[in-house]
């Protein structure tokens, strides 16, 4: 492991997570206002996240393939993953559990991942009709 590429994926990951509590935090101000605890700033985040990770594949693939590797490091390994967040995925699903939400459950779990896989689509797609 290279110490430029571990500093590349350390400052990303600072500046995604940072990005990540603070939206977390204004959609869980929205969210208050509406009733039940649907965990809607996951859903968002991770829902963006893999838009934003379409975009830039697209834009590494067209338009900056030799600086892709520490470009790559730096956002989609750093920014997107410190911004993203599979494990809260996970967690916010043991809280419905426990709660026995499981129609929350069942439309989490498909509206996380199907949306999020669509995003992502949207992203290489919107690169893709720019370019």
């Amino acid at each position: 492991m290279e110490i430029t590429a571990l500093i590349y994926v350390m400052a990303g990951g600072a500046v995604g997570s940072a990005f990540r509590y603070a939206l977390m935090s204004f959609i869980g101000r929205l969210s208050s206002l509406s009733s039940g605890d649907f965990p809607y700033s996951t859903l968002a985040v991770n829902v963006l996240g893999s838009f934003l990770m379409g975009v830039w594949i697209g834009v590494m693939a067209n338009l900056l393939p030799d600086k892709a590797r520490n470009l790559h490091l730096l956002f989609a390994v750093g920014v997107l993953g410190g911004f993203t967040t599979f494990s809260t995925f996970s967690l916010d699903i043991y809280y419905l559990f426990e709660r026995s939400e499981y129609l929350q459950i069942t439309g989490y779990i498909i509206s996380s991942v199907l949306i999020s896989v669509l995003a992502l689509f949207a992203g290489l797609w919107i690169v893709k009709a720019v370019i």
